[in-house]
């Protein structure tokens, strides 16, 4: 039943937005702003809420941005060297690759290994070998010294030294090394790329893995037999292949490589005194 206070609405007359109700005697209107509920969102933006269907500007630009703290570092000079991204290129080899050089440092005669590694010289290899050449050597010093000392009735006590010198010697000798020689040939203005010097002497370590293995048979002959080729085979290797690069020096280009070979006999004979002999 309807009350006589309020006024009824004809059904006819509604199109659109609802009509206002009229005020009957003693009440308080109450309006309502008409609404188009057709559209949304509204055309127009009221408050702080924008009508835009996409999201504000200020989320896009944090996207859009380089983070201060991601991935992709933005340093450039010298700076650049300080990054991890600097060395990735030279650590990006397949196993092929590090294969087929270590193949062409067990043939030191052929020369071929600078051409071969000149647009992609890697330190992948070199790291590795030196890393298996600290390995080999301190685990067969140990194995060897072991036996001896118990075929002798001796007491035995690990040496942590034969660890620190063999990292010492590898690591050092193959980066020292090279960039002296980086040095001097830039002095002669015939310059080479430091690190395809790197991975050349890197590689030509890795005869010694071999020599170390032998190095277990007890004949002292033997041992220095093996140190000799290897150290033979390892110099022949370095002097060949920076010869034809080092003949633009000038006349003194043949004591540079002698200088070279020599120095690779020298670490030779460093590692049968020291690595390939048994003192008790």
């Amino acid at each position: 039943m309807m009350s006589s206070n309020y006024t009824a609405i004809d059904s006819q007359n509604v199109s659109g937005s609802v009509p206002a109700a009229t005020d009957p005697p003693g009440q308080v209107a109450v309006k309502f702003t008409e609404s188009n509920l057709q559209t949304f969102p509204p055309s127009s933006s009221q408050g702080k809420i924008s009508g835009a269907s996409g999201p504000p500007r200020d989320a896009d630009d944090s996207f859009s941005k380089p983070v201060s703290g991601s991935d992709e570092p933005q340093q450039s000079g010298w700076f650049r060297a300080f990054t991890i991204a600097a060395y990735k290129p030279y650590f990006d080899v397949d196993t092929s690759d590090v294969l087929e050089r270590i193949k062409d440092s067990l043939l030191p005669f052929t020369g071929s290994f600078s051409e071969k590694t000149a647009d992609k010289p890697d330190l992948y290899g070199p790291f590795w070998i030196c890393s298996t050449l600290v390995f080999v050597a301190a685990s067969i010093g140990t194995f060897i010294t072991y036996i001896a000392h118990k075929l002798q009735n001796k007491e035995w006590n690990y040496d942590i030294n034969l660890v620190t010198w063999s990292a010492g010697l590898f690591y050092g000798y193959s980066t020292i090394v090279p960039l002296c020689l980086f040095l001097v040939l830039k002095y002669f203005s015939a310059p080479s790329g430091l690190v395809q010097l790197l991975c050349l002497y890197g590689y030509s370590l890795f005869v010694f893995i071999p020599a170390l293995c032998l190095s277990l048979v007890p004949w002292e002959i033997v041992r220095w037999v093996v140190a000799g080729v290897a150290g033979f085979m390892s110099a022949t290797f370095v002097a060949l292949n920076l010869k034809h690069h080092i003949a633009s020096a000038g006349e003194r280009w043949f004591f540079i490589v002698a200088a070279i070979f020599l120095l690779q006999l020298a670490l030779a004979l460093v590692l049968r005194v020291y690595l390939f002999n048994v003192t008790v």
